[in-house]
């Protein structure tokens, strides 16, 4: 069953509304990452995500591109902060990937003040990436983050350029914060008069590692079960307009693409108060 589409921000693209999160690839052969593929199009995935700093994920879709062309939006991440540095990790990326152009070039982790600054600043990474624009390098620019402080940081963000698109992290147990709730519905309704794209994350985190040992390939504890992640996925995916990338697990895939193929409602939010109970949910940033 087809994931449902939505128009991703103001690009005019009919993106599912579960973007492929390629951090799952970092660690991957070609032979996972192609079986990871044919998940994707069994769903009609049809949005992928990527970054310079997730291993080996570019170089990995490089034969989904070539195999399936035409077929995906492309958007991928950089880190650098200075606009000579952006330069270079665009060309490389594009290398890697092997294509002339992405549709979404992405200021990645754009949390830290003085980062922050660097970048949004003439000599800074968003030069760069307006300049690529120019060049057709690139046709869309966002920004991405973690962190509690994000989504008042991504509001700042907005002030400071025309962002076409936003990352940052979405769920029940990150949505009691008050202060991140408040400035994450800030956000969103300004991204929602502005025609931004609005893609979260962390939709079936559980908590930090905190010293267990780690059965998922995620930074972070993820829920597992199909009926835990049907909920988390359903109640983030209730949020109209707004886009889902998924997990950074290959094996965990399947189970985000399920749920989010049978969504047709979000579930109250006392099922997922209940689940945090259960499940003895942390919150990733504090």
């Amino acid at each position: 069953m087809p994931i449902a589409q939505a128009e991703f921000g103001r690009t005019g693209h009919q993106s599912t509304r579960v973007v492929f999160g390629g951090a799952s690839l970092a660690q991957v052969d070609q032979r996972t990452a192609d079986q990871t593929l044919d998940v994707l199009l069994e769903y009609g995935v049809n949005h992928l995500d990527v970054a310079s700093e997730y291993g080996d994920a570019e170089v990995r879709i490089r034969p989904w591109l070539q195999r399936e062309p035409g077929r995906f939006f492309l958007a991928t991440k950089g880190d650098e902060r200075t606009a000579a540095g952006a330069r270079d990790e665009l060309h490389r990326s594009l290398d890697r990937m092997g294509v002339d152009h992405v549709d979404l070039w992405q200021l990645h982790a754009l949390a830290d003040p003085i980062e922050w600054d660097i970048a949004l600043s003439p000599g800074g990474a968003l030069e760069a990436a307006i300049e690529a624009r120019e060049q057709g390098l690139i046709r869309w620019i966002g920004v991405t983050g973690h962190g509690a402080q994000i989504a008042a940081t991504h509001r700042r963000s907005l002030e400071r350029f025309d962002f076409d698109s936003v990352l940052l992290p979405y769920n029940y147990v990150t949505m009691q914060n008050p202060y991140y709730a408040e400035n994450f519905n800030a956000l969103a309704d300004t991204c929602q008069q502005r025609q931004v794209a609005v893609q979260t994350i962390k939709s079936i985190a559980l908590r930090p590692w905190s010293g267990r040992e780690h059965t998922a390939d995620t930074w972070y504890e993820p829920l597992q079960g199909q009926d835990d992640i049907d909920l988390a996925v359903w109640w983030a995916l209730g949020r109209p307009g707004t886009f889902l990338c998924s997990t950074g697990d290959t094996r965990l895939l399947p189970k985000v693409l399920d749920a989010a193929a049978r969504f047709s409602a979000a579930p109250p939010d006392e099922g997922l108060a209940t689940l945090a109970a259960r499940t003895a949910a942390e919150p990733l940033f504090v």
